[in-house]
């Protein structure tokens, strides 16, 4: 029923914060990022401003200032707090944020309940589903922007205690997996939900290619490091080289050194020795296409991405890294791991048009001065993750899961 899916849905939200302080969930490390407080309400401000606001009799909100301070883009919704500055915001604090959240929720749950007219009912299910989605994708930011946060400081917290075993995959080297191309169809096909950037289907050509059958490890991306990789700027595309001298960048975001000289990573369970067999992760574009130059290929387009991935099968876990493979392609680690950077610039599909209204908002006002990812994370949740999906971030975003999968071209 629709109703048990919202409701596992929200309460995973909320156990998502339970190993954190009250303070943990109100901090903000960066404007990219969002205080875990923030997100528990951005993400219920969404049913009550999109759903309850519209569909629900004698409407009356919460508190009128949510509608302000929990609005994050939605310039059709009215004023919004400035993203920057969420880490401000002491109040409300949690206990009146998770007051919040059941309110909405028991609202949302009667509304299911009553009777609507079929046109409204069909509105409600496309309009919660909608939601849900929205908060997976929340529930993925709330991680990664609480590991920035985690490692702000010198004691190193650990998000949780104990670490997952690792996906249990053939130890097998890289190999390079010819696809022959042709006209692809490219886009969300079937009855499932998807977000409107992965509309329309469409043709396209893809030229023959081939793709690493599984993503650089921090082996590999360390024989670069070592090679001088950051030091060598015929690597790296020009506004590459101004960003890693401009930061002076030597490695990925959450490495460092021990005092003896050996190679650490922040992970949500802490500071661990680098794991050489795990995937590269926390990379921005520059530091993907700059390895790819080195090793002699390159990075994928969305197209072949999406070509090699169909028929893989999605089998992620929160946290718990799944060997995604497609069995007789040799294909390894395309989902679970880390979002793969592809070469293809954030844009609009052909045919594709924006929704009217506010929501209208959410994916096409952002198809500028981005790349698109594809794939999944270790921190995606389950169910969230598809062969369409189009993640997308600026070239020098490195603080969420994102790697490198090769690709070249057939000669």
């Amino acid at each position: 029923m629709l109703i048990d899916h919202y409701n596992k849905v929200r309460q995973h939200s909320l156990l998502l914060a339970e190993p954190l302080s009250d303070e943990d969930c109100g901090a903000q490390s960066m404007p990219d990022a969002s205080p875990v407080k923030w997100h528990l309400a951005h993400t219920t401000w969404f049913f009550e401003t999109f759903i309850l606001e519209s569909m629900e009799a004698a409407f009356a909100p919460f508190h009128p200032a949510f509608r302000v301070l929990f609005n994050s883009y939605y310039n059709g919704v009215g004023e919004k707090h400035p993203r920057a500055q969420r880490g401000l915001l002491t109040r409300p604090g949690m206990a009146q944020v998770r007051a919040y959240r059941t309110d909405v929720d028991a609202r949302i749950a009667r509304l299911l309940a009553g009777e609507l007219a079929r046109d409204e009912r069909e509105r409600l299910t496309m309009l919660l589903a909608l939601g849900l989605e929205h908060e997976q994708q929340h529930q993925e930011l709330l991680l990664t922007d609480v590991k920035h946060l985690l490692v702000q400081s010198a004691l190193f917290p650990a998000y949780l205690d104990t670490a997952p075993a690792p996906a249990q995959e053939h130890a097998q080297p890289t190999a390079w997996l010819a696809f022959d191309g042709g006209l692809a169809q490219i886009g969300h096909a079937g009855d499932g939900f998807c977000f409107d950037n992965e509309l329309p289907r469409h043709p396209q050509y893809v030229a023959p290619f081939e793709l690493a059958s599984a993503l650089v490890t921090n082996g590999e991306y360390l024989a670069f490091i070592e090679a001088g990789g950051y030091r060598t700027a015929h690597l790296w595309l020009a506004e590459g080289w101004d960003w890693v001298r401009s930061q002076q960048l030597e490695c990925p975001l959450y490495w460092q050194r021990d005092e003896a000289g050996h190679w650490q990573e922040f992970t949500l369970f802490g500071l661990r020795p680098l794991d050489l067999r795990a995937p590269a992760t926390h990379l921005s574009l520059f530091e993907a296409d700059a390895y790819a130059h080195w090793a002699g290929a390159r990075l994928p387009t969305e197209a072949e991405w999406e070509l090699a991935a169909q028929g893989v099968a999605v089998e992620v876990g929160q946290l718990h890294p799944a060997a995604a493979s497609a069995p007789g392609t040799g294909l390894r680690q395309m989902f679970g791991h880390c979002w793969q950077w592809t070469s293809s610039s954030y844009a609009p599909y052909p045919g594709y048009r924006t929704a009217p209204g506010a929501l209208g908002e959410y994916n096409g006002k952002f198809m500028l001065n981005q790349y698109v990812l594809r794939g999944s994370s270790c921190a995606t949740p389950v169910g969230h993750a598809r062969a369409s999906y189009r993640n997308f971030f600026p070239a020098g975003a490195r603080w969420q899961f994102s790697g490198i999968r090769l690709a070249r071209q057939v000669e």
